[in-house]
C-alpha cells in the first residue's frame, strides 16, 4: 500500500468513559500550533479556570472559549440559562468555522451537551453540514450520539479500565483539570 500526506481535512470524534479526550484534543492544538496552524477550542460544559486555559492564554495561534458555568452539573439540573449558553457557544463555533481564520476546531464536551439536551443532534449535524474543506473539526465528550460517530472520519473511543476516581479521588489540577 502507497502512503499519501494528505491535506484534506477530517471530522474526529473522542468519545467514551476513560480519561483523556480533552486531552487528546489539547494535544492535537499544541501539535498544530508547532506547524503554525490556528485551532479554536469551544468548551462546552467548561467554566472552571482549566490548566489549559492558562497554558495557552498567551499562544496567538489557540483561542479557548468556555460555555459552561463554573458549576458542574447534572443532566437533571438543566435549565434555560444552560442551554442559551450551549446555544451562544454553537453560533460562535459557526462563526469561527467560517471566518476562514483557523486550521481546526475542537468542540471540546459537545457529545455531552447533546446526551444533556443543552443542543440538538440536528444542530450539530446542521453544522457537520456546512463545515468547509479547509477546517478539521474535533468533537469530544463522552456517550456520543451514533449519528455522530457515523459522521465522523475518525473515531476513537477512550476506555476505563481502572480510575482513582472511582474511590473518591477528585479532579486534580494540572492533572483532571
Amino acid at each position: 500500500m502507497t502512503q499519501t500526506i494528505s491535506k484534506k481535512k477530517y471530522v474526529q470524534l473522542y468519545t467514551g468513559d476513560g480519561k483523556g479526550k480533552t486531552t487528546a484534543a489539547i494535544g492535537m492544538a499544541v501539535r498544530a500550533a508547532g506547524h503554525g496552524m490556528k485551532t479554536y477550542v469551544g468548551q462546552f460544559m467548561k467554566g472552571w479556570p482549566y490548566g489549559e486555559l492558562a497554558a495557552l492564554k498567551n499562544n496567538p495561534l489557540v483561542t479557548i472559549e468556555q460555555y459552561g458555568n463554573e458549576d458542574c452539573i447534572r443532566k437533571q439540573d438543566v435549565t434555560q440559562p444552560h442551554i442559551d449558553r450551549a446555544c451562544q457557544g454553537l453560533e460562535k463555533i459557526k462563526s469561527a468555522m467560517h471566518s476562514g481564520e483557523y486550521d481546526i476546531l475542537i468542540l471540546d464536551e459537545i457529545n455531552v451537551a447533546v446526551w444533556f439536551g443543552l443542543l440538538t443532534i440536528q444542530q450539530v449535524t446542521d453544522l457537520l453540514d456546512t463545515r468547509p474543506e479547509s477546517v478539521e473539526l474535533v468533537l469530544t465528550g463522552r456517550n456520543a450520539p451514533q449519528e455522530l460517530i457515523n459522521r465522523a472520519d475518525l473515531v476513537t473511543e477512550m476506555k476505563e479500565v481502572k480510575h482513582y476516581y472511582t474511590h473518591g479521588i477528585l479532579a486534580r489540577d494540572g492533572i483532571e483539570r
